[in-house]
């Protein structure tokens, strides 16, 4: 079963290292890259790159560069005319070894933008032309879980986006940062969270959330829910201490029977996911990382009726769009 992402979401999983792939549209502003995965144990160095080319001698618009060599600290640089530039150091080191991560970097009008789960890092100027970034290179002691392109204008046929597209907790767009989405997305919310899905679901709709389990957390529970009656079509209930991802529905008062059977449990204390929920015609279709986790047949038939989307526990959450 072929997973598919929502219009405008560009992401690419388990992607292999050394990593050298084409920015999709080019680097623009207003665009977020987001980046997941996990260091490795004996963690020493990796580096991030926006470069003009997809070779290794490219210049480099922007070099993100953490090394752990006693003095932990991470470098910024930038290479033009096939020269390094003086590095910029912020002797402060947010990962750590054998330890999953998110980091997003920011298009903004004058820097680079840095942030390391969940929080500010660092501000790179801009040393040459973002439209000359062309490619994104990823390489060193870490496994990557997947890579996501958010935002960004203007592109060709999109209408220009004015702001950033990770602003901070707790705040959310009144303009959608992808023209091309069926709804905004919201960066970095806080939990419990609640949206409206508007015109209720369709087929063929898809429901992407980005998030991280917490370090101890018991369960997780997202719901797509008729606000009027109380029903939910789909209940997604992660109990972290079983082990198990639940899924049912609650109607007319009435909890039905349980499905607890799936291919893989995305849902890990400490670790990031990446949650896809697909409305056909005859079922909910439920990915993972790319990967499809489940189905669940809709019990609800009259499922455009439904129009929110409550998710509340413990985690955090990176990005909603719906």
């Amino acid at each position: 079963m072929a997973f598919m992402p929502a219009p405008g979401y560009q992401p690419f999983y388990n992607p292999t290292l050394p990593y050298c792939r084409e920015i999709p549209g080019g680097l623009r502003l207003g665009m977020s890259v987001y980046i997941q995965g996990t260091t490795n144990d004996h963690l020493k160095r990796f580096h991030v790159n926006f470069s003009t080319g997809p070779d290794p001698g490219s210049d480099v618009a922007f070099h993100f560069n953490p090394r752990f060599d006693g003095w932990d600290k991470v470098v910024f640089n930038s290479m033009q005319s096939g020269r390094w530039g003086s590095e910029e150091r912020k002797k402060s080191m947010p990962f750590k070894r054998g330890a999953p991560f998110e980091l997003v970097i920011m298009v903004m009008s004058e820097h680079y933008k840095v942030v390391v789960n969940g929080n500010p890092f660092y501000e790179y100027g801009h040393r040459m032309p973002i439209q000359m970034a062309t490619h994104l290179q990823m390489d060193g002691d870490l496994q990557l879980q997947s890579i996501n392109f958010l935002g960004g204008g203007p592109a060709p046929g999109q209408m220009p986006m004015p702001i950033p597209a990770y602003p901070g907790p707790g705040v959310t767009h009144s303009k959608p940062p992808l023209p091309s989405m069926d709804g905004p997305p919201v960066f970095n919310p806080p939990v419990p969270f609640w949206g409206r899905i508007q015109g209720g679901l369709t087929p063929r709709k898809t429901i992407v959330i980005k998030g991280q389990v917490s370090q101890k957390a018991n369960s997780v529970i997202i719901n797509l829910k008729v606000a009027s009656s109380g029903d939910l079509a789909l209940h997604i209930n992660p109990r972290l201490s079983e082990g198990a991802v639940v899924r049912n529905s609650f109607m007319g008062g009435k909890w039905g029977s349980e499905e607890r059977n799936m291919t893989f449990n995305p849902f890990i204390r400490g670790h990031f996911f990446d949650l896809s929920i697909r409305c056909g015609q005859d079922r909910f279709k439920v990915f993972a990382n790319g990967e499809h986790v489940f189905d669940f047949g809709h019990r609800l038939t009259a499922f455009h009726q439904v129009d929110t989307v409550e998710i509340q526990g413990d985690l955090t959450l990176s990005y909603v769009q719906i």
